[in-house]
């Protein structure tokens, strides 16, 4: 895991710093943000490091890495017995999370770019 993890980092930081990274075709024919718009481009962010633009892109980027690496890092130290360490369990709210997420960030895009000409 850590290094597939290593292998993508070294991948879009140093292979191939610079993708062409295309546009939504939702976006690009009716003029609105679809629910995942900017999730591609919240990646690429995040792999580089910024973690605000990363946010701004789209919430549900960062909330994920941050779910997922809590998980992996709270069940492997559990499994290693390391400490009192309680490895996190999935739960019904994480997921209803990431579901308000999505749906506050294409509401809001969308009204930011329609009402104030403020886009990505």
């Amino acid at each position: 895991m850590v290094l597939g993890g290593l292998f993508v980092w070294i991948f879009f930081w140093w292979i191939w710093p610079n993708a062409n990274i295309p546009p939504c075709v939702f976006y690009q024919y009716l003029g609105i943000y679809c629910p995942g718009c900017g999730g591609t481009r919240a990646v690429w962010a995040l792999l580089h490091g910024h973690i605000l633009k990363s946010l701004w892109l789209h919430p549900l980027v960062p909330y994920s890495a941050f779910l997922f690496g809590g998980f992996m890092l709270t069940q492997t130290l559990e499994k290693l017995h390391f400490g009192r360490v309680k490895g996190w369990h999935f739960h019904n709210w994480y997921l209803y999370g990431a579901v308000g997420i999505i749906f506050l960030n294409w509401i809001l895009k969308n009204i930011l770019r329609l009402f104030f000409d403020i886009t990505l």
